[in-house]
C-alpha cells in the first residue's frame, strides 16, 4: 500500500509539474491571416488597347456607343472606376 501512496503522490506532483510547463494560460494562439487578393487596377492603355482592336476590327460603331454608355463621348472622359466593367463589356463585343 505505501508503494500504492507513493506512486499517487509522484504521479500528482509529475501532473502538476506538467501543468507548470505547458502553462495553459500563456498560450498565444496566432490568427492565420487569408491570403489578400490583388486588385488588379486596370489601366486605360489596356483598355484603349482593346478598344482600338476593336474598331480596327470595324466595330467603331459598337465601340462609340460602349463609351457612351458608360456618360462619355470618348474613352479619355470614362472614369476610371469604370474601366473594368468596360473592358468586360467590349470582351463580349
Amino acid at each position: 500500500m505505501l508503494a500504492l501512496a507513493d506512486a499517487l503522490q509522484n504521479l500528482n506532483v509529475g501532473n502538476a509539474t506538467f501543468k507548470e510547463s505547458i502553462n495553459v494560460d500563456k498560450i498565444v494562439t496566432e490568427e492565420i491571416e487569408q491570403p489578400k487578393k490583388e486588385i488588379k487596377e486596370i489601366s486605360l492603355e489596356e483598355v484603349r488597347a482593346k478598344i482600338a482592336s476593336l474598331s480596327k476590327s470595324g466595330k467603331q460603331t459598337e465601340v462609340k456607343a460602349l463609351i457612351k454608355k458608360f456618360g462619355a463621348n470618348k474613352l479619355t472622359e470614362v472614369s476610371k472606376e469604370n474601366y473594368e466593367q468596360l473592358l468586360k463589356e467590349a470582351e463580349e463585343i
